[in-house]
């Protein structure tokens, strides 16, 4: 039987949504062990004099217990 914890990641990149989850999953993954997915809570961007200067991501990894 696997057993699987949740954890919540904030990301972000100056490029787009994709690479800030992309970038915070290959952050995660060098020090959790098993991800199988991972779903966007929320989406952010922040903004300097009237364009997007950060795109913010926060995500919900789900990675499987090792026994």
């Amino acid at each position: 039987m696997a057993i699987a914890k949740h954890i919540e990641l904030t990301t972000d990149s100056s490029v787009s949504f994709e690479a800030a989850i992309q970038e915070g999953l290959e952050r995660a993954s060098k020090t959790v062990d098993g991800i199988r997915s991972a779903w966007v809570k929320d989406q952010q961007v922040m903004v300097e004099n009237g364009r997007v200067s950060l795109y913010r991501v926060n995500l919900k990894v789900t990675f499987v217990l090792q026994d």
